[in-house]
């Protein structure tokens, strides 16, 4: 099949090592196997792990692939996602973490459907990329400054405040293995530190500028699309309350479901829920952001005008960081989450696998695990939120206790053995905030992510919470694989899941803008059928680095500690009914019993 529009078919190389760059053509056959976005950057990890089997995640040989997709910067909702892509340094396998915005966008219009980058510079360096002039210069102006210090300094040395700049903060050059990456303000790749593999090159930041207009196929039609999933949208019962609220809408659902990560994951359900969800941010709430061409809008700007944290202003938080920071530490001030919120963003950490590893650090010190010596001389406590903001800074700066908390669960369980068990996580990423004991799908998303413990593979908890116990485990193994081929495509394509898990905008939808936008008139299946090889593709690179079916569970509480309150009271997740399910998963997948993909050779 030919291509005809959607791709620039073009990927920038840049050696850090040798301060060269080289552009290199990609042919149709590639780009359309591996569709774009994560799963380009996919094939490219695979391709250099196999010519350095040997590479340390924050080694020189190690690339990191900054991909958008066919559709990002195109006119439909929603289409400013762009994936970054590499070994992840805090879990050791593939890593991957997608960024709104519009940084994606300007690549594509700068002439690139990605930009690779290996090698270490000699010192702190910049990337500015502005069309086909490419320069690193020095970053040493730069170093040590927070995230949005750094963007408004790199706008205003290079002259141009439309310049999309993407950058690290303190946390990325100290190799705080899950420092994020950050844009225009406070949106982040923050899962799987990327911004440590950014640092670990000596590269504080990529500047781009674009001029060129993004190669369409057939304008008419992909107009016509665009406007009817726009309608779609703005006609939807629940869209003035997604523009209100964004993702803190979810708090009160979540929480009444008992699903939510309460005290370290001890319990699913938070008495304070009430004190950090979407009414009360409103209280605090000054505008609205949004992603590229989205009208969603989910980003919420709150300013805290009056006591001990006043003049902190952030564009959040989200549901993520309002239960990581909230319920999950105890946190009942929703000022203190604003602010920790705040420091995250400029500090460049991410805020999932901080919150969860304070927690662990306030549980253990709670069961006598920790004890003052360890913790610095801290007295920890739940619901304490300056100790979670002076844990923040210790981790962004490798300080102390947070030294050790910076390498991330496995760093964690290396000093303190103990704690292992009271850490939810899998394949060593932290646990997102979606209790994985009320259903197996949960379970087995988590489980099986290629990732680690994330919800952007599969989020079945709305059906799990829907069916309860009315459905087969057929049916539920059915759904966790379709949430990991249409979740992760979205990722290839360069744009947002939300209008679809949301808002329930047909997916098919996509096939038809892909269509328009390229001239190739794959169906959703055909799509489908690419995500899945990709996700074949991502296993295979966690098969060579060690992963097998061992690696694929829930954290160990989950089958251990009952949930204390709410709903689920008493529950937690049945081991057996959890290994039938990741067996049937696995003959599904076609992988062996040991969780090996049969298409691929290791």
């Amino acid at each position: 099949m030919e291509i005809k529009g959607g791709y620039t078919k073009k990927i920038l190389n840049i050696d850090l090592t040798k301060g060269k760059s080289v552009v290199t053509d990609v042919d149709d056959e590639f780009a359309l196997k591996y569709i774009g976005g994560r799963g380009w950057g996919a094939k490219i990890v695979l391709d250099n792990l196999m010519k350095h089997p040997d590479l340390k995640p924050l080694g020189p040989e190690n690339v990191i692939v900054i991909a958008p997709g066919p559709l990002s910067g195109l006119y439909l909702p929603a289409s400013g996602k762009n994936s970054f892509i590499s070994i992840s340094p805090l879990t050791g396998i593939y890593g991957d973490s997608s960024m709104g915005g519009l940084f994606g966008v300007e690549l594509r219009q700068a002439g690139y459907d990605a930009l690779v980058i290996k090698g270490k510079a000699d010192a702190l360096s910049m990337i500015c990329i502005d069309d086909g002039d490419i320069e690193i210069r020095s970053a040493s102006a730069y170093e040590g400054k927070t995230s949005s210090d750094t963007e408004r300094a790199v706008k205003e040395d290079l002259g141009d405040i439309e310049t999309r700049v993407a950058v690290i903060g303190p946390a990325g050059e100290n190799l705080v293995k899950f420092a994020c990456i950050n844009t225009e303000w406070s949106r982040n790749a923050g899962r799987t530190g990327m911004g440590a593999i950014f640092g670990s090159k000596n590269l504080k930041a990529v500047a781009v500028r674009g001029s060129h207009d993004l190669p369409v196929y057939d304008m008419d039609a992909l107009i016509n699309a665009g406007d009817r999933a726009f309608d779609y949208l703005k006609s939807h019962d629940l869209f003035e309350l997604w523009q209100q609220q964004g993702l803190m809408s979810v708090i009160d659902y979540i929480n009444t479901a008992g699903a939510m990560p309460t005290h370290n994951f001890n319990d699913a359900h938070f008495d304070g829920a009430d004190t950090i969800n979407g009414d009360t941010m409103l209280k605090y709430k000054i505008g609205d952001t949004a992603c590229f061409c989205c009208p969603m809008s989910c980003g919420n700007i709150c300013l805290v005008k009056e006591g001990k944290y006043a003049g902190t202003v952030t564009e959040g938080p989200e549901y993520e960081t309002a239960c990581m920071f909230g319920s999950n530490v105890g946190v009942t001030d929703f000022t203190a989450i604003l602010r920790a919120n705040m420091l995250c963003d400029d500090l460049g950490i991410d805020t999932i696998s901080t919150g969860n590893l304070i927690a662990v650090l306030i549980d253990g010190y709670e069961q006598g695990i920790l004890n003052r010596d360890d913790l610095d001389g801290m007295t920890l406590k739940w619901g304490d939120g300056d100790s979670v903001h002076e844990l923040i800074e210790k981790i962004a700066y490798r300080k102390g206790i947070g030294n050790i908390v910076a390498d991330g669960t496995y760093g964690l369980i290396k000093h303190f053995p103990d704690l292992k068990n009271i850490i939810s996580h899998t394949k060593g990423l932290e646990m997102t905030a979606y209790d994985a004991r009320i259903g197996v799908t949960m379970a087995l998303g988590y489980g099986t992510s290629d990732i680690g413990a994330h919800h952007t593979r599969a989020w079945p908890l709305a059906k799990e919470i829907e069916l309860g116990s009315n459905w087969t485990l057929d049916e539920r193994v059915d759904l966790v694989i379709y949430h990991q081929t249409v979740r992760p495509l979205f990722d290839c394509l360069g744009v947002c899941r939300l209008p679809w898990i949301e808002l329930g905008l047909d997916e098919h939808i996509y096939a038809e803008l892909f269509a328009a936008a390229t001239g190739v008139p794959l169906t959703l299946e055909d799509m489908f059928e690419r995500s899945s090889h990709i996700y074949d593709l991502t296993r295979t690179i966690n098969v060579k680095l060690g992963v097998r079916r061992k690696d694929d569970y829930p954290s160990e509480r989950a089958f251990t500690t009952p949930i204390k309150t709410g709903p689920h009271a008493g529950e937690l997740l049945d081991r057996e009914y959890f290994e039938s399910a990741l067996t049937m998963y696995y003959e599904k997948r076609g992988w062996d019993e040991n969780g090996v993909p049969t298409t691929f050779t290791a």
